[in-house]
């Protein structure tokens, strides 16, 4: 057990005034619910010692959190299914004030109804100070890649586990970085913009963007306010990156899918060539186009940049058909497409997904595109 000082004062998150609390969620401060990757709290803080209750639980994916301080990585651990203290550091200059994130490193997990990440206090003998604004503001939407599946582990690695995610070797928490910008993310693995890779077209990211964390499933969720209509007002993005397409094009490789109640058969067919087939692209485009509508109506100001080709780039032509058929129809010039750098043998991470090289590749494009457009 860690020794602490008697003169550690116990906050609830709710009492604490300059708390900055990142990623999607509701106005719940007791406890606080993180729902997606990337969500954190963030803190500037005197003190020699600073602790924080946590509580997690799950069926099958348990949390997984990084601990930064002044900017960098400095704790990742499980966290398992409890309540209880972690220490986030200790015997450090009482007087000297420090920046602390604690961030949750892993996606909302849609396939396990028992898994859930809050954080209830925060225990020091510091003072709590504002946390500097920044100037810009990042959304990102996608799936695995923008979950960080894989930006850690050895490329060996194949088990699907959450310990092999990232929110921290991940292209947004590197762009926003490299951009002084607050971001929050949206994406869940193997989810498309139509259909999952699977496809599965219940398993898509825009049916879910008004919600809180809708893709979560059961009433535990439901009860912490997952299904909530998203307080658009409250947080406008500069800019949303859409990084959607992998699933969707690799619907086309993988076997039907059978809707379990109504029996109905979902497949992206591929024509004798090997082609896609052209009215499941057209399919395909129709809803790019419906969900580049819907960000336009949640994010009016906001520059939409379409950023995809980390793990190949097959739906690259219908993407910019899409994008600019929306265009054309609505007049509305302040969206893009952005081709990333495919990820390569030399920068693969575990589970063939793109390792940290790969992402670092990611963000300095992205960087040099959106300082360009947000000058």
């Amino acid at each position: 057990m860690v020794k602490t000082n008697d003169k550690l004062q116990v906050l609830a998150l709710s009492e604490i005034q300059n708390l900055k609390v990142h990623g999607r969620t509701t106005e719940q401060r007791a406890p606080l619910t993180l729902f997606w990757t990337g969500s954190a709290i963030e803190l500037q803080v005197t003190g020699s010692e600073l602790w924080v209750e946590v509580e997690s639980d799950y069926d099958i994916y348990e949390p997984w959190i990084s601990i930064l301080i002044n900017g960098v990585p400095v704790s990742r651990q499980m966290v398992t299914a409890e309540r209880y203290w972690i220490c986030i550091f200790r015997g450090m200059s009482e007087d000297t004030v420090k920046n602390v994130k604690v961030v949750k490193d892993v996606q909302a997990m849609s396939a396990d109804p028992g898994s859930t990440l809050q954080l209830h206090a925060l225990k020091s003998d510091g003072t709590f100070l504002p946390v500097e604004e920044k100037p810009y503001k990042i959304e990102f939407i996608g799936d695995s890649i923008t979950s960080g599946e894989g930006a850690i582990g050895a490329r060996a690695e194949e088990d699907w586990i959450p310990m092999w995610f990232s929110a921290i070797h991940n292209y947004t928490y590197m762009t926003a970085e490299a951009m002084n910008a607050e971001y929050r993310v949206i994406s869940q693995s193997g989810w498309g913009t139509l259909t999952s890779w699977d496809n599965n077209p219940n398993n898509n990211i825009p049916d879910y963007y008004e919600q809180v964390c809708g893709l979560l499933t059961g009433e535990k969720n439901q009860a912490l306010g997952a299904g909530e209509l998203h307080d658009f007002e409250s947080w406008q993005p500069d800019v949303v990156v859409i990084n959607l397409g992998s699933n969707d094009g690799g619907a086309f490789q993988t076997a039907e899918w059978r809707d379990p109640v109504s029996g109905k058969v979902h497949k992206q067919r591929l024509n004798e060539d090997g082609s896609y087939h052209e009215e499941d692209l057209a399919a395909f485009e129709v809803a790019v186009d419906r969900f580049l509508a819907k960000l336009r109506q949640y994010n009016p100001k906001a520059q939409l940049v379409w950023a995809y080709g980390m793990l190949g780039f097959p739906m690259m032509p219908a993407i910019y058909r899409a994008v600019d058929g929306y265009m054309k129809r609505t007049g509305d010039r302040k969206v893009s497409v952005l081709q990333l750098p495919d990820t390569t043998k030399e920068t693969m991470g575990a589970r063939a997904h793109p390792g940290e090289l790969s992402h670092r590749l990611a963000a300095e494009t992205l960087k040099g595109y959106l300082q360009g457009m947000l000058a």
